[in-house]
């Protein structure tokens, strides 16, 4: 009989062999090791970010072989293999053929639908395989060397992924571009593309066929001239153009604090759109065309388009030319010459440059270079800095009519344009009386700004002084009242038994002047409230005198009220007290002084009677 533990596990294994082939993965393709459409394997990169596989579209029925994110719930497909070559059903393969290629082909036939057709030697043709990187780039490599001798960053769709390059490769002539899916059920090649253009000073465009849709234009060193905005915290761009390669790429900064996953697509509707994947979807962060200014030659040549509110645009003239119509303009004088007779040049602010691909470029040269060479040949009609990063350097320059030009609310570059004489006198005189409106609104402002300030600092001063004032007032008076105790009322209580409750307010100067400075000659003692110092009046009266701790926390209020309840106690046990003395945070009690007895005790019994706590002291 069947052991049942043992059939349950050969019943476990036997699931498992036929579930499998569902959900295997590979990490390599090899000519030994396929993948299979039938047996919904996928080829995953190292860390599992990407993965290439089998899928449908949208709600087509075809099947494509692509790369997708693999991380993320949204399946989004960045890279197809054979977007106009679908496959019917699932009897797709991708393999490695015997010349060392990777090719697409059916179950039942190996004719490629799909084919890497790289050229290689004899010797290794069964030396390749394909890997996928966790960038989502598949490559294929020579086995022994590892060596790549394809990959698909070479030959974007739709999608442009961190560290894929657009442009022109001038040593193979391989020339990468974004080209559109047709629909969103059809990754077949569409009507827009997306296209590094390597012609003149290089720049990005977006085109519908051969028709230039929108300029995104060159790149300043901070980001493209014509999107003041899409420099960011997450990326950078590498910018190169030399003798070997005209192209550019983009890539996530290092040490972000999370991990940012991005793509740049052109889809369907003409729209070149780079989205963040942020927790369950993807968001915005830039797209164009966004106005009617960034549509290509919306306004004439010589002229600049500027918008307002976003929905109304105006084509206005460059300096020295006039409206030939709505959109058109021309020079104001023509056949006056502009060579060597006093022209110059007038900078305009905030503008996207006009088309690089009609522009030289010399990046040996400065801002100050630039202008004078510009100056020196007749034909220059405007100069800008090539790059802003640092500072501006390298020299743009147009030669001819200046096109497709807009201005932006901020960002832009200060595009400087050659007018003649009397133009640019006009524009100085202009320019000398906005200059001279612009420093006196400053001078206002700042006229303005000092007034306030020297207000402020008089009314604290003076505020400062009225309660100093109050204060000194409240003491001097007490002074006026009891000069140490000259003709004061309350000196016949010092030297009569009748006693006052309204007790007099000593001068600080008074109570120094008695202590020798509060001398440590005088002292008499120390108890929880601070010292006690013995003292001597101008009237030969010896005096005792309380000192409160300064960080005992009593208010000036609650200070007066016991001085009053004391002042009102009558008993034979009570050191006798003549008075007080609040100055700021100083604050003491006058006794009369007994030689033959403490201070201390007498402020014990004191204490002890205003609490109630000592009943029996008393009786």
């Amino acid at each position: 009989m069947m052991n049942p533990a043992k059939g349950n596990t050969s019943l476990l294994l036997l699931f498992l062999l036929l579930v499998c082939p569902i959900c295997t993965s590979l990490d390599t393709i090899t000519p030994d090791q396929p993948l299979k459409d039938g047996d919904g394997q996928l080829l995953l990169s190292n860390h599992e970010t990407f993965a290439l596989g089998f899928f449908n579209p949208g709600s087509s029925s075809h099947r494509y072989i692509g790369i997708w994110f693999n991380q993320i719930a949204e399946k989004t497909v960045v890279w197809v293999a054979n977007r106009d070559a679908p496959l019917n059903d699932t009897s797709g393969v991708l393999s490695i053929n015997g010349k060392g290629n990777l090719v697409l082909h059916t179950q039942n036939q190996t004719t490629p639908i799909w084919s890497t057709n790289v050229s290689f030697s004899v010797s290794s043709t069964n030396n390749s395989m394909a890997k996928l990187l966790d960038i989502g780039n598949l490559v294929l490599v020579q086995q022994d060397s590892q060596r790549v001798t394809w990959q698909s960053f070479d030959y974007p769709t739709n999608t442009l992924l961190p560290l894929m390059k657009l442009g022109l490769d001038r040593r193979t002539g391989l020339y990468r571009i974004l080209t559109s899916w047709k629909s969103k059920d059809d990754p077949g090649i569409g009507d827009y593309s997306f296209r590094f253009v390597p012609t003149g000073y290089p720049q990005l465009n977006l085109y519908m066929g051969q028709t230039l849709l929108f300029r995104l234009g060159s790149w300043t060193g901070l980001t493209w001239s014509g999107v003041p905005r899409i420099a960011s915290n997450y990326f950078t761009v590498n910018f190169v153009n030399n003798q070997d390669e005209a192209t550019a790429m983009y890539s996530i900064k290092p040490n972000l604090p999370t991990k940012v996953i991005a793509k740049t697509v052109v889809d369907e509707s003409g729209i070149v759109q780079r989205s963040l994947w942020q927790e369950t979807t993807w968001v915005e962060y830039w797209s164009g065309p966004r106005d009617l200014c960034d549509k290509y030659l919306n306004c004439g040549p010589n002229s600049y388009c500027d918008l307002h509110n976003m929905v109304i645009f105006e084509c206005k003239c460059f300096p020295g030319f006039e409206p030939k119509s709505s959109r058109d303009c021309i020079r104001e004088k023509q056949g006056v010459s502009m060579c060597n007779n006093g022209e110059g040049f007038v900078k305009l602010a905030h503008m996207k440059v006009p088309d690089t691909s009609i522009a030289h470029a010399d990046m040996s040269l400065s801002m100050k270079e630039c202008e004078q060479k510009c100056l020196r040949n007749c034909s220059c009609m405007a100069y800008a800095s090539a790059n802003e990063s640092e500072g501006g350097i390298g020299c743009l320059t147009w030669h001819g009519d200046l096109v497709d030009t807009r201005t932006f609310p901020d960002g832009g570059q200060d595009l400087y344009t050659r007018v003649d004489a009397v133009v640019l006198a006009q524009y100085a005189k202009k320019n000398g009386l906005t200059q001279k409106k612009r420093m006196l609104a400053i001078l206002g402002v700042s006229i303005a700004v000092m007034f306030l300030l020297i207000v402020s600092i008089v009314y604290c001063f003076v505020m400062k002084k009225k309660k100093e004032t109050r204060h000194s007032t409240y003491l001097d008076s007490a002074d006026s009242t009891l000069p140490y105790f000259e003709d004061s009322p309350s000196r016949r209580d010092l030297d009569g038994t009748r006693r006052n409750s309204n007790l007099p307010l000593f001068n600080l100067r008074t109570i120094i002047a008695a202590t020798d400075n509060f001398s440590i000659a005088n002292k008499l003692g120390q108890g929880g409230f601070g010292p006690v110092y013995k003292g001597l009046l101008q009237n030969g009266m010896e005096i005792a005198i309380k000192r409160l701790s300064k960080c005992s926390g009593q208010g000036i209020e609650q200070f007066k009220t016991e001085v009053a309840l004391i002042a009102k106690l009558q008993h034979r046990n009570l050191v006798r007290i003549l008075g007080y003395c609040i100055h700021k945070e100083e604050k003491m009690l006058i006794y009369e002084y007994l030689p033959n007895k403490s201070l201390d005790s007498f402020i014990f019994v004191v204490i002890c009677h205003l609490s109630m706590q000592c009943k029996d002291f008393f009786q």
